[in-house]
Parts: structure tokens; C-alpha cells; sequence
């Protein structure tokens, strides 16, 4: 019989995490680039994250198997072709806080119109399932300054926060009901602040597309604030001009 010595824990040793390995799948800039592409919510083919990535297929295929070996991505089969997709809103919310604790690197502007799209990007952007940038700051914000989220024992909801999104037609009768907590937040990247996520933070997003308040721009992570959803956050939640319009340029 084999010895046991060396693979049998010891008498009250409890399995830790390996922190180390999940660390060591966002060290490498290719498969971190990955991870923060598939922010928007979306299934990825191989191919597009290789041409988003600027490395051979080849190359993002073998990342992308490390990347959903470790648990931070799923696939899916949809015909002949494969996607990958992050594992969950959890999995978004850990690599957007973490985004939020990295030192910012200089980017190369190389024209206007990158300069515009990154302006564009840090107002307002999708989290997976929910809204990021700076109008989702200042909806969070807002939604404090109005009794509608405590932050007593972290972020809840209170009763006029029930009442406001049974108001919005939010949720149902009984307001949001999700496996996730009912509010959590994320770590803004670019905000360097908390915005809204968990299930409140996906209804609400998910309302104002229904509604037409935001709109997608292109398969981009950015979203548009429309005249509509300037109107109904300008009178809903007293969000000022400034916040809701677009970055010039």
C-alpha cells in the first residue's frame, strides 16, 4: 500500500484557498485583457478575443483554456462554433473591483475618436449585467441622498427603496428576487467608487434598457444615456444635466 504520509492533512488542518493560482491567471496581460473584454456581458468566440487581444489564435485558445480551467470563464457550444462567457456576475464584480485596485497604465491615444471612446467608457458602460461610470456612481449616490439604500450593515435596500422600485415597475409586487443578494456594489474602475450591482443593480439596468432610458453602442462596452433617460433620471432621482450628458468631443 502506498504511503499516506505526505498526502493525508494533519488532525484539525483545514484546505485553504489558493489565492496564488487565481492570481496567477490574471498576471499574464493577455488573459487579464480577456477577462476585461467579456465585461460587456457577452459570449466571445476564440477568433475575437485573438483580434482583440492582438495575438494568434492559437496563443488565446491555449489563455482561454487556462482561463475556464481555472473557474473564471464557462464555454458554450452553439453549432460548430465555441464561446466563452465570464462565470457569472460574481466573477465580473471580483475583476471590475480588482480593475478598480490597479495602478492605471498609460494608454496611447492614437486619434480623436479613441480619445472620445475612452471619455465615452468611464461615463457610462456596462458591468456585465449592470451599468458602470459615472452616471452609475451618481445613480448610487443619488439613491443614498434619497433614503433609498442604507449603508448601515452594508448596502440595503429600505422600505422607500422597495416602494421606489415597485414604483418603477422593478422586480414584481414583491420587488427584486434573485439567488445574489438582493444589493450589492462593485468597485468602480475608473470612478475609483462603489456603484450598484448584485440583483437591484441588474433589474434596475435591465429597466432602463426595456425602457429605452439606455441604449448599447455597437458591440462596445459603452452606453448611450438617452433624451428619455435623461428626462425620467433628471425627475426620478434629481440627477443634474451635467452627470447625464456625454462627454464632448
Amino acid at each position: 500500500m502506498a504511503d499516506m504520509t505526505e498526502t493525508t492533512p494533519p488532525d484539525g488542518v483545514i484546505d485553504s484557498p489558493d489565492l496564488a493560482s487565481l492570481a496567477g491567471l490574471l498576471a499574464d496581460a493577455t488573459r487579464a485583457a480577456m477577462c476585461l473584454a467579456l465585461l460587456d456581458g457577452r459570449a466571445w468566440t476564440a477568433t475575437e478575443l485573438a483580434r482583440h487581444t492582438g495575438v494568434a489564435a492559437s496563443t488565446a485558445t491555449e489563455h482561454l483554456h487556462r482561463l475556464v480551467a481555472g473557474g473564471l470563464l464557462t464555454e458554450e457550444r452553439r453549432g460548430r462554433h465555441r464561446y466563452v462567457r465570464l462565470a457569472g456576475p460574481d466573477t465580473a464584480e471580483m475583476i471590475e473591483s480588482l480593475a478598480s485596485h490597479a495602478p492605471l497604465r498609460p494608454a496611447r491615444v492614437r486619434s480623436l475618436r479613441d480619445a472620445h471612446r475612452r471619455r465615452a467608457l468611464a461615463h457610462a458602460r456596462t458591468c456585465y449585467d449592470h451599468l458602470a461610470g459615472t452616471v452609475a456612481v451618481a445613480i448610487t449616490d443619488a439613491m443614498t441622498e434619497r433614503a433609498l439604500l442604507a449603508w448601515d450593515y452594508g448596502p440595503s435596500l429600505t422600505a422607500e427603496g422597495r416602494r421606489w422600485l415597485r414604483g418603477l415597475g422593478v422586480g414584481g409586487p414583491a420587488g427584486p428576487v434573485s439567488y445574489r443578494a438582493h444589493v450589492r456594489t462593485c468597485l468602480d474602475w475608473t470612478e475609483r467608487r462603489e456603484h450598484l450591482a448584485g440583483a437591484v443593480g441588474a433589474a434596475l439596468f435591465r429597466h432602463a434598457l426595456d425602457h429605452g432610458w439606455v441604449a448599447a453602442r455597437g458591440t462596445t462596452r459603452v452606453v448611450t444615456v438617452t433624451d428619455a433617460g435623461r428626462d425620467a433620471l433628471r425627475e426620478r432621482l434629481g440627477l443634474p444635466e451635467s452627470v447625464l450628458l456625454p462627454p464632448a468631443g
